[in-house]
């Protein structure tokens, strides 16, 4: 049964906006706020209230319309029961026909960016499965759809993931080497996990791969800065703290001034 909330037009635009901002870059901000306007711009009684039935429906609307941005708003509405009841089938759907309509959009903006994230979120669906569309869990595929986003679309959450499964025996074989240039992959876009996860295979050496304690806890320390505030936060914490802690002090400090030194790069991620 759908839930019926009424809707403002600011709050239906701050809706389907917030959800592709969370996956778009600051230089993108502008063009999602755009693509979001006009989306809104579909809602009946726009300058007023409206309904939450009349909300999804513009939603579907425009989601038959072919546009990918409103079909990643209902897929994650569907998904967390956010103005609907939670329905895997139906997220599952939104996300496969993003995947599998626009796998050719071009490589870089906002659009670029659903696309990825909908294959990582297949990814996910595929990994545990989805009875209700007989769709039984398929570990290989998960692993085609992460590797898909990570190469062709080049997403930093899917080069993370990638790079976290060849530490995996039920993943991609542990292959630590593989791990670390994955996750370098990813760190170097700002993912502040992947900074952390390679920070301490850097900071403690790992298969073929000699300590290097200053890069190490480099990485540490971004991702102490970038991840701060979220629910990472502890974790990141953890690891840099037990780096710290066994570090020589030289080390650390040349280690602080150079995340300082290159922190503003990752300012724009």
């Amino acid at each position: 049964m759908r839930k019926s909330p009424a809707f403002s037009l600011a709050s239906a635009v701050t809706g389907i906006a917030l959800s592709v901002l969370l996956i778009a870059t600051p230089a993108q901000a502008q063009t999602a706020a755009d693509a979001a306007l006009d989306l809104a711009n579909m809602l009946d009684g726009a300058g007023g209230g409206v309904s939450g039935d009349a909300y999804l429906s513009a939603l579907e609307n425009a989601a038959a319309a072919g546009q990918p941005m409103a079909m990643w708003q209902l897929g994650t509405m569907y998904e967390n029961g956010e103005g609907v009841d939670k329905d895997p089938v139906k997220a599952f759907g939104y996300f496969a026909q993003i995947a599998n309509e626009h796998a050719e959009a071009p490589r870089r903006g906002v659009e670029s960016d659903i696309v990825a994230q909908s294959f990582v979120k297949m990814g996910d669906y595929y990994k545990l499965g989805v009875p209700g569309a007989g769709i039984p869990a398929d570990l290989e595929r998960s692993h085609d759809l992460l590797i898909h986003a990570a190469t062709v679309f080049g997403d930093a959450e899917a080069q993370y993931r990638v790079g976290l499964l060849y530490l995996q025996e039920d993943g991609l074989g542990i292959i630590p080497l593989q791990s670390a240039r994955w996750l370098s992959l990813a760190a170097h876009k700002g993912h502040c996990m992947a900074q952390a996860r390679l920070g301490d295979m850097l900071f403690n050496g790992i298969e073929g791969l000699q300590a290097q304690p200053v890069d190490g806890l480099m990485w540490l320390n971004l991702s102490h800065d970038r991840c701060r505030g979220t629910s990472d936060q502890a974790q990141v914490d953890e690891l840099l703290n037990r780096a710290s802690s066994i570090a020589r002090p030289e080390d650390r400090a040349n280690a602080a001034a150079l995340a300082q030194s290159i922190a503003p790069q990752f300012a724009g991620f």
